[in-house]
């Protein structure tokens, strides 16, 4: 049975928790050593790695990307008449989540509500932000006297799904204007909706518990969630328009199985079956950090031109209007002021939960204290701690 959705609470701030970046070169091996934390990864084997950082002046732009959502967070809120100030932590890189928890509650915020920017269902892109709170609450001490809740994954909100429809449309077209102009009007033309791969076991384990019943595409709900989305893209775009999701960015090592097809050789496929022009649409960021930039922008679009593929890549949500209304309509889904109570979504398979049911989208390496599941106390606050200074 599904998770419930949780009642409408007061909070304190918003916490935009994301992945983060390198902001120079010095910074790339300790970044790598982060990401890789537990996995006994020499620094030679990482330096291998970190060339598309290295070639982009060691800068991950997923941190600016993040301080210009934070400040279009900041305005909707206040155009809104909301008091709440966004807070922003990372994963892997300053400012790192336990300092910002911290810091809020030295600030007297006792309850917080989590944004994350990942859309959809997975260990890395749910379990393990939901696992990072739990984590910095415990070794912090303030597990106890700092809320942290959540909300849903939004891979099919309107907010979310809209500015893929608009970007998708405007690719297309362009594509197919470039094709014209060379005398080529009826070139066949694909659609990629382009993700990034993850183990094919935690892929199964996406939005698995014993309590949910449901069967999902290919057996993952992170492929399901992804195909869904892509549907009710192009459901608005072009009905008749051919289209396939794709994955980029494997890493680890080579025995393991992940997600497939590989962008790149599907596009080598389609190349070899008369279609001469590609439209990218990176459906699994919510924005252009390095995994778009060089995965597609450089890597996919090589390959586009040494096979004569015609290529345009569709914008990810990033702060485009749409998205950040569709982000705070989401928090006021949880806030007793401003509170709404539809919750919209594009596809069957949601609204997806608030809160998650115990084993979802399974830690295959060992159990952590976890947030926002079902009968976890972590990020609760202990009765009768003090909630003085909060709400």
């Amino acid at each position: 049975m599904s998770a419930p959705v949780s009642a409408p609470a007061h909070y304190d701030a918003i916490l935009l928790a994301s992945f983060g970046g390198p902001e120079g070169q010095d910074d790339v091996i300790p970044f790598l050593r982060n990401v890789t934390r537990g996995r006994g990864i020499p620094d030679e084997r990482l330096e291998e790695v970190s060339h598309h950082y290295r070639k982009n002046g060691g800068i991950s732009p997923i941190n600016a990307q993040n301080r210009a959502l934070k400040a279009a967070l900041e305005a909707e809120l206040a155009a809104r008449g909301i008091e709440l100030p966004v807070l922003w932590g990372n994963r892997n890189w300053d400012p790192y989540i336990p300092a910002v928890l911290q810091d809020a509650y030295d600030a007297g915020h006792r309850r917080l509500l989590m944004v994350t920017t990942s859309a959809y269902s997975s260990y890395s892109s749910c379990r393990q932000y939901r696992e990072d709170i739990g984590m910095a609450l415990t070794e912090t001490g303030l597990d106890g006297l700092l809320a942290v809740d959540k909300v849903r994954q939004y891979f099919d909100h309107p907010g979310f799904v809209e500015p893929f429809i608009e970007g998708t449309a405007a690719s297309l077209a362009k594509v197919k204007a470039k094709l014209a102009a060379a005398g080529n009007a009826d070139a066949p033309v694909h659609v990629m909706f382009a993700t990034h791969s993850i183990p094919t076991r935690d892929a199964e384990a996406a939005g698995r518990s014993a309590e949910e019943p449901r069967e999902f595409a290919e057996n993952s709900a992170y492929v399901a969630q992804h195909l869904a989305a892509a549907e009710a893209v192009m459901a608005r775009v072009d009905p008749a328009q051919g289209w396939s999701l794709v994955y980029q960015s494997r890493s680890g090592a080579p025995h393991v199985p992940w997600l497939e097809p590989d962008i790149n050789d599907a596009l080598a496929e389609l190349a070899a079956a008369g279609t001469q022009g590609v439209v990218v649409v990176p459906l699994g960021f919510v924005s252009d950090h390095m995994e778009v930039l060089w995965d597609l922008d450089t890597e996919a679009a090589e390959t586009c031109a040494e096979l004569g593929l015609t290529f345009d890549r569709a914008p990810t949500p990033g702060t485009h209007q749409k998205f950040v209304r569709g982000l705070v309509d989401m928090i006021c889904e949880r806030t007793i002021e401003n509170h709404i109570e539809e919750r919209p979504a594009m596809t069957k398979l949601g609204p997806w939960f608030d809160v998650c049911n115990p084993g979802c989208c399974a830690n295959f390496r060992g159990e952590k204290p976890v947030i926002a599941e079902v009968g976890s106390t972590v990020g609760l606050i202990t009765a009768g701690a003090s909630a003085a200074g909060g709400s």
